[in-house]
Formats: structure tokens, sequence, C-alpha cells
């Protein structure tokens, strides 16, 4: 489990590399909208972001007062420094394990984001389409209930739940386009999966 230092230095690596890019070059790259000429529109879990150029200091724009959580900073941070892909995103999808590198991290993923989902919604798969659609989530194809999340302008995220009965656990998967390597570590995969759950579970609770 990473510490707060270790945030704080990932934080200051990514903003001193970005720093020395133009505002435009990552703006085309990472698929963010510009407000006004030193700014990024940063859209994400259902808030919207304003980052400053060159500081990158994060602001919610509904909630001035309220603190952006560093781990949300980072990631984002890292997306913005992704790959500079040239082809059309590719609409294959592919598991967790699949990712180049993830075996590493695949016991983290499934705590933080897998086991977590089917715990809460396993057994209430009608709770989960309730709250998916208030995220964003357009309704796919699979399982017993299936949702593709667009979390950020080049990933999006598709979670897929099976029921439990009395004969069956509940089951459940998420799979992600099989470009999300060029621009997300297996770490931050991880972890962005993990954001993703654990807002679903926090508007459940609201609910």
């Amino acid at each position: 489990m990473a510490r707060i230092d270790d945030y704080i230095a990932a934080r200051g690596l990514a903003v001193a590399a970005l720093s020395e890019e133009s505002i435009l070059h990552i703006a085309k790259r990472s698929g963010f909208g510009l407000e006004g000429e030193h700014a990024f529109r940063v859209p994400f879990l259902n808030r919207i972001y304003k980052v400053s150029y060159p500081g990158f200091d994060f602001t919610d724009v509904n909630d001035n007062e309220k603190e952006v959580p560093i781990q949300e900073q980072v990631l984002i941070l890292h997306y913005m420094q992704g790959g500079e892909r040239q082809n059309p995103l590719s609409a294959d999808r592919i598991a967790y394990r699949e990712i180049k590198g993830a075996s590493f991290y695949f016991s983290s993923f499934v705590k933080r984001a897998i086991d977590p989902l089917k715990k809460v919604f396993g057994n209430t798969v009608s709770g989960f389409k309730k709250v998916a659609g208030i995220l964003g989530g357009e309704p796919v194809a699979n399982g017993d209930a299936g949702f593709n999340f667009q979390l950020l302008p080049k990933i999006s995220l598709q979670i897929i739940l099976w029921e439990g009965d009395d004969e069956f656990p509940p089951e459940a998967n998420i799979l992600f386009e099989d470009s999300i390597g060029e621009f997300l570590s297996p770490e931050d995969v991880a972890w962005l999966s993990g954001m993703l759950v654990y807002r679903l579970i926090s508007i459940s609770y609201q609910k």
C-alpha cells in the first residue's frame, strides 16, 4: 500500500515532467479540453476538475474548498503523460491479467475492485444498475448487468456482474480497452478500477 509520501513524490515527478511540455501538446495527447490559456478541464467520476498549467493544481469546479484526493491527482497526471497513440482506439476488450506487467498487481486489483464489487452488488444487480446510470454508465449486453464507463477521454472500463443465487456465488469482472497500457501503468489501472467501484458503492449508500 502506497503511503502519502509516495503520492507526493509521484505527483512532484509528474508535474516536473509535464511542465516541460506545452499545454496544447498535453491537451491533444490526453483529450482534455482547455479553460483559457492556462488550465485544463478534466471530467472524472461525475466531477469536473480545473487543473492549472504549469503548476497542475487541482480544483473541484463545483466546490472550490474541497480538496481533490492526491491519489486521483497522481492518476490523472500519469494519464496526461500517456502514450502518443496515432491509430484509432480499439474496441477490443481485455481482462486485467492481459495488461502487460499486470500479474504482479493482480491481487491488489482483486482486493481494490473485484471483491468490493461482488460484496456490495453481487446479490443486488438491480441496485448496481441504478447507481451505474447515475455515474454515466452505458448498458452493454454482457452478464446479468454490464455497463461501460468513460472515465477519461481515452479510457473506458466495462463492469460485468453475474448475480449470485442459492447455487452459485456472485461473479464480477472488469474489462479494459486493449490500449490502456499505453496510457496507464498496471498499478494505476488497479487504482482507477478501485476508484470507480468505490464511487459506485458510495452512491449506493446515499440512495
